[in-house]
């Protein structure tokens, strides 16, 4: 997706503010229209994302699977996610945004229906790739879009709300899908979605005007191929080692070996990477890398998302199996700090626009330091009232490195690497929340089997404490970034 003047609803022009004299002070009615749009629809995917987490119980019964059979309906989801987003740079560049809203949002409320009428397991795994599909496609397309039309003073601001449908939806989907069984069968979860899911398509349909020309970009399909065995082993590996081995303490044979095929199909696809951008054609351009405040803030997002995938998987362990609380009780008690994240977004977008990340950043930090060591001391006995109450604080603190790291690293890439560093963060998100998971779940099982279950939350948290250590010395090189013209960047 280029960022040339395109015609809009009115047949004016929308002129990408990506460039230094396409930056005016206010946002036109349409482009408000258009990220309005895409928010609500990437806030719908996101939500369904993590919806199924509390379900896997009930599912096992209902459709008759083992325990390690129903975790694919989550880790396909995974690997979709962290195969298909890679390939988003390409699809961003080479269609309109219109055929983009539409394919992501097509593939998503097809998926969702035919999850709603799934007679088994095979059909309701195959529904939730198709939905996997889409999800994967509509963050990159509005952080790309939010790049090319908001002018720089405002960006902050406007990614704020980004952070609405990252960490509130998330947050909602346990509380969500609480609700639904506590009342309905597990399709609900489904059938309240697609209602939405349609009305946005239909918005969509309507109102979303093209941003820029489509380009004619070559596919090289050795990249698309190795993206599988790269990405999709990564995450595989890791979703076995933080839980998918049937309660075994330690990685098994195949996580092992995911791993390794994960890491070996990783160094051929950046090499590959490397190769083609030689001839100005790779999947997925890796020179966003050359800026350093990029660099510095996918690092940042990296362990951020740690520590808050962390926190979403031992949170709900604890409280469940410690504290003995429902489903839905758990999911009530994490809904204040995924609420508190979200809406403290926008006016942390604004504060960034006006003071810039680094007081945001290092503020944060500190936070998500300080709650996680709190979590680490958690026993038995704890309140529940002192829990959430660290949650809301570990929720504020994310918030305040989600918008200052997703505007500081993108706002320097000239508008050819839009779409791709949109990708390349989006991808490090996928990959990092994994790793979270897998590591601090599998120093959980194996110090509760061996010490109690509080020992092992005790164990896991103080392994998130020292790797949010590192947030607090990349928040220290925050500084604020200038917007690139079209001229200007690593060629």
């Amino acid at each position: 997706m280029s960022t040339e003047v395109s015609p809009n609803a009115s047949g004016q022009s929308v002129k990408a503010a990506g460039t230094k004299s396409a930056a005016p002070e206010k946002m036109s009615r349409e482009s408000v229209t258009i990220i309005s749009t895409l928010l609500v629809a990437t806030f719908v995917v996101i939500l369904n994302e993590t919806i199924m987490n509390v379900a896997l119980q009930r599912l096992m019964v209902e459709l008759q699977v083992d325990a390690p059979t129903v975790q694919w309906l989550s880790t396909g989801f995974m690997l979709t996610m962290a195969v298909v987003i890679p390939t988003t740079g390409f699809i961003l560049q080479s269609l309109s945004t219109r055929a983009v809203f539409m394919l992501a949002m097509g593939l998503f409320a097809g998926g969702t229906a035919l999850a709603a009428v799934a007679p088994g397991f095979e059909l309701l795994l195959l529904a939730r790739i198709i939905q996997a599909g889409g999800t994967a496609i509509m963050l990159p397309l509005l952080m790309t879009t939010i790049l090319t039309l908001v002018p720089l003073a405002k960006r902050g601001a406007v990614m704020g709300n980004v952070s609405i449908a990252i960490s509130v939806a998330p947050a909602m989907g346990p509380t969500v899908s609480g609700l639904i069984l506590e009342h309905f069968t597990w399709r609900f979860m489904f059938v309240f979605v697609l209602p939405v899911a349609l009305a946005a398509l239909a918005i969509g349909a309507k109102y979303l005007t093209n941003i820029g020309e489509a380009e004619k970009t070559k596919l090289d399909a050795v990249s698309v191929v190795l993206t599988v065995p790269a990405f999709g082993g990564l995450v595989y590996g890791l979703s076995q080692i933080g839980g998918g081995h049937g309660g075994q303490a330690g990685p098994g044979p195949v996580a092992i070996g995911a791993l390794i095929i994960g890491v070996a199909g990783l160094a051929a696809f950046v090499l590959r990477q490397l190769r083609l951008q030689k001839a100005e054609a790779p999947l997925l351009d890796l020179r966003a890398f050359n800026f350093r405040m990029f660099t510095v803030s996918v690092l940042l997002m990296v362990v951020a998302m740690m520590a808050l995938f962390g926190g979403v998987i031992l949170l709900p362990l604890y409280l469940q199996e410690i504290r003995g609380l429902g489903s839905l009780e758990t999911g009530l008690a994490l809904l204040p700090g995924g609420l508190a994240m979200g809406l403290l977004g926008p006016v942390i977008g604004r504060l960034f626009d006006r003071i810039g990340p680094l007081p945001l950043t290092i503020t944060g930090s500190i936070l998500m330091v300080l709650a996680l060591w709190q979590f680490s001391m958690l026993d038995a006995g704890t309140s529940v009232a002192w829990i959430v109450t660290l949650h809301v604080g570990l929720s504020f603190g994310l918030a305040l490195l989600f918008t200052p790291a997703f505007t500081t690293g993108l706002n320097p890439l000239p508008p050819h690497l839009y779409s791709h560093g949109s990708a390349i963060m989006s991808t490090t998100q996928q990959v990092a929340g994994a790793a979270g998971t897998a590591l601090l779940v599998s120093i959980f099982a194996v110090v509760s089997a061996a010490s109690g279950l509080v020992a092992g939350m005790s164990a896991a948290f103080m392994t998130a404490t020292v790797i949010a250590l590192a947030a607090v010395v990349l928040s220290s090189m925050m500084r604020k970034t200038e917007g690139a013209g079209p001229a200007h960047g690593a060629h």
